[in-house]
């Protein structure tokens, strides 16, 4: 039934070219907003991707893994709609003659992002892409587990984001491309809206460093009289107007888009992961590995406060409308090519 509605969607739901006006925005990036701006991440499916035909990010139907994925089925319809989707549009956006091949087409300070980023398990001889608020934490734990630095991913200890990790950065150039060519590669994605809010909960709310380091900054540019806050007082309005302000290329990696972080069109992911099916996708990971039966994805801590729904609703409901739209280019291509609704910041829905 999808594949006859996908072939008869394809004439119909071509998206129309726009009409005059100067183009200020990069074309790879016009290219996301177009996607993006008709609301229908199906008609992505149904008519430019119909005939793209990629390899599965994701484990067929019915593939069990030994560590059991909860109450997660992997065969479950509507997400290998979703992944087929994601599928699609990566291959198509990065089809594009102007989007990078590899990591060295990249100007030099995006190749630095994304090679910063790229964790090295040679041991087991897979590549893996953090996403800071998206689960990082615990992966890095599992790396220093299977490279025989940490004892256990249950071990109570303060995260050291940079000892017992091996980046791909800090490579030589052939070392680099030969793990890139042969190794398995994976990254975990996340609602970009969703992220955002995790990263300003967490830096402004808990982390005396960011709210000394940007809350202060955040607070005085965007506040009448704010020159006497601590920065622990940072309204969500003020840190997406601080966003809309700042470079892509220059934000925190904490609010840096994930294609910036990662470059899925320079580097090929075998894998894409979902923060929403975080437990079933890292076991599938861990099987795909051969990473040693007992280690396990970590339980998420007790004090962690995660972003439900209804959170999100109220952040977003209770923010300017207008700051929301003129952030969503930034944004865009984390939408659209990972396969995620734009956020419904409607009169309609923000009444319920």
């Amino acid at each position: 039934e999808v594949r006859r509605a996908a072939a008869s969607g394809r004439s119909r739901s071509r998206p129309r070219g726009a009409g005059g006006g100067t183009v200020l925005l990069p074309s790879m990036l016009m290219f996301g907003v177009i996607l993006a701006s008709s609301g229908l991440l199906l008609m992505i499916e149904k008519g430019i991707l119909a005939e793209v035909k990629p390899p599965p990010l994701h484990p067929a139907a019915g593939e069990l893994s030994r560590r059991g994925g909860g109450q997660e089925a992997l065969g479950d319809l509507d997400y290998e709609v979703l992944q087929d989707i994601r599928n699609r549009t990566i291959r198509a956006v990065c089809g594009q003659r102007a989007m990078p091949r590899s990591v060295w087409e990249l100007p030099a300070g995006q190749r630095r992002t994304v090679l910063r980023h790229l964790l090295v398990s040679d041991k087991y001889r897979f590549l893996y892409c953090y996403v800071p608020k998206v689960a990082c934490s615990n992966w890095k734990r599992i790396l220093k587990v299977l490279d025989g630095a940490l004892e256990s991913v249950d071990v109570k200890l303060k995260m050291d984001h940079k000892s017992d990790l091996v980046f791909l950065g800090d490579l030589k150039p052939d070392e680099i491309s030969y793990r890139l060519k042969n190794y398995y590669k994976f990254i975990f994605v996340r609602n970009p809206m969703e992220r955002l809010l995790s990263a300003y909960r967490n830096k402004f709310g808990e982390i005396k460093e960011y709210q000394q380091k940007y809350g202060v900054e955040i607070v005085r540019r965007y506040r009448k009289n704010g020159g006497n806050s601590a920065g622990d007082d940072v309204t969500f309005s003020e840190f997406l107007r601080y966003l809309l302000d700042e470079e892509v290329e220059r934000m925190n990696e904490h609010w840096m888009p994930i294609y910036n972080l990662c470059q899925p069109c320079a580097v090929r992911y075998d894998f894409i992961g979902s923060y929403e099916r975080l437990n079933a996708d890292a076991n599938h990971v861990l099987e795909r590995v051969q990473s040693p039966s007992f280690i396990r994805f970590p339980e998420r801590q007790s004090w962690y406060k995660p972003v439900t729904a209804e959170t999100l609703h109220y952040y977003l409901c209770n923010t300017q409308r207008r700051l929301i739209k003129e952030l969503l280019p930034k944004y865009i291509l984390d939408f659209s090519l990972f396969a995620y609704p734009l956020p419904n910041i409607t009169s309609e829905f923000c009444r319920q």
